[in-house]
């Protein structure tokens, strides 16, 4: 799969509606600025970095459920595709949910939830939406 970014978006659905408490990810520094921004948001617990083989990193995500068990992601979905680009200004970024959703951007200032780019001043390519 070429787009890393929907294939871990999938292992992470996959995972919590089989009530998984980890889910593998093959490492990217990309991947894992997106996930912090999740975990700074409260959608999961963590990410650890782990060795499989020499060359060879995965992400260890530890997922994150309520008290009766429902997952914290209610949706996860991607935004912008392989084919076609969403980019925006700050101005026009539009709130997911009622502000109770947070999307995702990377921005000239790094990956970033929607609140920080807002204050930060600054708009980029919308990566996903979580809510």
């Amino acid at each position: 799969m070429n787009d890393v970014i929907a294939d871990m978006i999938a292992r992470i659905r996959n995972g919590q509606q089989r009530k998984l408490l980890n889910v593998s990810v093959p490492y990217s520094k990309f991947r894992e600025q997106v996930l912090k921004v999740m975990i700074d948001e409260g959608y999961i617990e963590s990410c650890e970095k782990k060795s499989i083989s020499k060359g060879i990193d995965s992400l260890e995500v530890r997922l994150k459920y309520l008290r009766d068990g429902t997952p914290v992601i209610q949706e996860i979905k991607k935004v912008s595709k392989l084919g076609r680009r969403i980019y925006t200004k700050i101005t026009d970024l539009k709130a997911h949910y009622n502000n109770l959703g947070v999307v995702i951007l990377s921005t000239s200032h790094g990956v970033m939830s929607d609140a920080k780019a807002r204050k930060a001043k600054v708009g980029g390519e919308i990566i996903c939406q979580v809510f």
